[in-house]
């Protein structure tokens, strides 16, 4: 079968599920969609639409593919319905690991002959999603950020007993997508962006806790400047670029030196109190929450404009 032509059956309609759905259509691939709750697959048929010909509208999707992927998306009203014919399955029901259980063992039966099945699930294993299944050669996880169609990174997390050829398959389907796949070589809690997210956003809430900053001042600070950094040569690369053509052992240590100053004043508590959560939910949307529609739009604008211009530097 050819790349363009891979059917994909998506579990789950919620956030995750939609935005699969969408950058699949996009693409012009033929997919099934389904959730359990019939209300949730109805209003999913009518975002994925949207969000599928918003990428249209921001370039990064061809008119023509994206309506014929649009008319080519059915709704699945049972499990079997939606995955009997499927190459690949896409499971992206919510962080629940009894339920992801229930559902790849589910799977087996309705979906014999998928040639993948991935989990988009954030904090599990492929090994712990599979430990009812009789198959799990076939399955592994690939953590997508949100939303899914715009930000290209995918999280790969096979099962040790993966055959490295259907890996590369599935590795090959994501970049037909416009993904790229980074493989997570030792499994931790929340894989390696949303730990990497979640470190980046203590230290921001405490900034805003500690009356440092406000809200919207400190999303435009890590925004428009480590943000920036990072988006285009990522922490490690980022400073050694900082180092030119000098001495990189040098600077690299004294680098480290001036970080270490810092991790002994920044953030390290576990949690928040019920008062700090408050104050902060409170404060952002105080923020925000008057615009939550207009900021979603010009968000994604942004970043299909910053997409746009990694892209054409790369092929420079």
């Amino acid at each position: 079968m050819a790349q363009a032509q891979v059917k994909i059956a998506i579990v789950g309609a919620g956030e995750t599920g939609c935005g699969w759905a969408a950058l699949a259509v996009a693409a012009g691939w033929p997919v099934s969609l389904y959730d359990h709750e019939s209300r949730a697959l109805s209003a999913a048929e009518v975002a994925v639409a949207q969000r599928a010909r918003a990428l249209g509208q921001l370039g990064h999707a061809d008119d023509h593919a994206v309506e014929r992927g649009i008319a080519a998306l059915v709704p699945g009203r049972s499990l079997l319905m939606a995955c009997a014919d499927a190459d690949w399955i896409i499971e992206a029901i919510p962080e629940d690991l009894v339920a992801k259980q229930k559902l790849f063992e589910a799977l087996e039966g309705a979906a014999p002959n998928a040639r993948a099945v991935t989990s988009s699930a954030s904090t599990f294993s492929a090994t712990d999603i599979t430990a009812r299944c009789r198959r799990p050669d076939r399955c592994l996880v690939a953590h997508p950020q949100s939303p899914p169609e715009l930000i290209p990174l995918v999280e790969i997390l096979p099962a040790p007993t993966m055959d490295r050829g259907l890996l590369e398959l599935v590795k090959g389907w994501l970049r037909a997508l416009g993904r790229i796949p980074v493989t997570v070589l030792k499994s931790v809690q929340g894989h390696v962006a949303d730990r990497i997210a979640a470190a980046i956003w203590r230290e921001a809430i405490a900034l805003v806790l500690d009356r440092v900053m406000d809200v919207d001042d400190l999303d435009r600070a890590v925004s428009l400047g480590p943000g920036l950094s990072l988006a285009a040569a990522g922490p490690h690369l980022g400073n050694r670029l900082q180092v030119g053509s000098r001495n990189a052992s040098a600077f690299m240590q004294q680098k480290l030196q001036d970080a270490e100053a810092l991790w002994t004043e920044i953030a390290s508590w576990p949690r928040l109190e019920p008062e700090q959560r408050q104050r902060l939910l409170n404060a952002i949307e105080h923020a925000y929450a008057d615009s939550i529609d207009e900021i979603t739009e010009a968000r994604n604008r942004r970043l299909a404009a910053m997409l746009r211009a990694l892209e054409d530097s790369r092929e420079a």
